[in-house]
């Protein structure tokens, strides 16, 4: 398969970024790449106003873990974001701006989550956060359809979340959004190979990297809580929207849980931005992130409506 070339636009982002100073995070150290991201989260364009966006405590067994609410003046449905960063990078302010753009277009409340980070916190510290918060989430806003989302590591701990609530006995969740989801540690796939390009923000160097800081020892990477595209049985997971870059190594990956998805009937919308790389929705003046971001306002308003018409019936169509 010949990949399609990179947007210009992206391109031209991504160089600027580099004549910056970005350089590999896998060349880093976790803290030097946490302070890169933080710098270009600063540089970057905020969000629109949210009627209340103010820091809670998720109560957990271990500590509280910390998240950020962002509510609009109208509420129809919660969606817990996780977001991206390999499982040890990103925080709350590096997502400030998708989240207020989320609960304004989509008039939900949001629930930023900010999960313990890796090496410090290997798994399955991220993932027992971010299941307090979906299930703080449930019992605090009842009425409302709970929805999931994030992005790279953050889909990965968002759609094992959905689907070991289904395996668990709830919370129930209405829908799952998932950009660029790390789904597998399999780095032998074509998209490793195709995505090479030193520009992009994430290469399988990267990848080899943030594995290594989550998951150490390698004989628990096949874990379906850790790779969710081997879990035995997808059919558990609640209705997904999945959007995938052509130009990113995870490609591959994502499409095979699309998939996989579809084969244990669960309903996939499935979107594909051939000329896009990893983390494009972060440049918000390419049309293909205001794409993404209509997707994810419209897959909300879908598990809104199907919980207007029946509240008690578990999800069937593809959120749209």
């Amino acid at each position: 398969m010949t990949p399609s070339p990179l947007d210009p636009v992206l391109l031209e982002a991504l160089a600027q970024s580099a004549r910056a100073g970005r350089r590999p995070l896998a060349e880093l150290t976790p803290q030097a790449a946490r302070a890169q991201l933080r710098a270009r989260a600063a540089a970057a364009a905020p969000g629109p106003p949210v009627e209340t966006v103010r820091p809670i405590e998720i109560p957990a067994a271990h500590l509280p873990v910390p998240a950020r609410l962002y509510e609009p003046a109208q509420v129809r449905s919660t969606v817990v974001y996780v977001h991206g960063g390999g499982w040890s990078v990103g925080d709350l302010d590096g997502y400030d701006a998708l989240c207020r753009k989320i609960a304004v277009r989509s008039d939900s409340r949001v629930v930023s989550v900010a999960y313990r980070l890796a090496p410090e916190h290997p798994f399955p510290a991220g993932l027992t956060d971010v299941e307090a918060a979906v299930r703080w989430a449930a019992e605090r806003y009842p009425e409302a359809p709970l929805v999931l989302a994030g992005d790279s590591a953050g889909a990965n701990l968002a759609t094992v979340c959905a689907r070991r609530a289904r395996e668990h006995g709830g919370p129930r969740i209405a829908a799952q959004l998932l950009i660029s989801p790390v789904t597998d540690h399999d780095p032998t796939r074509p998209s490793y190979g195709r995505n090479t390009d030193e520009l992009l923000l994430l290469r399988a160097a990267d990848m080899a990297w943030f594995w290594d800081l989550y998951v150490p020892d390698a004989r628990l990477r096949d874990d379906p809580d850790v790779s969710p595209l081997r879990a035995g049985d997808l059919s558990s997971s609640p209705p997904a929207l999945i959007v995938l870059a052509g130009r990113d190594p995870l490609y591959d990956e994502g499409l095979a849980y699309a998939e996989a998805l579809r084969r244990a009937g669960v309903p996939v919308d499935l979107v594909v931005h051939p000329t896009m790389a990893h983390g494009f929705v972060a440049f918000p003046s390419l049309p293909q992130a205001a794409e993404t971001l209509d997707a994810l306002a419209a897959a909300v308003r879908g598990a809104q409506r199907r919980h207007q018409t029946d509240p008690k019936t578990d999800p069937t169509e593809v959120p749209r």
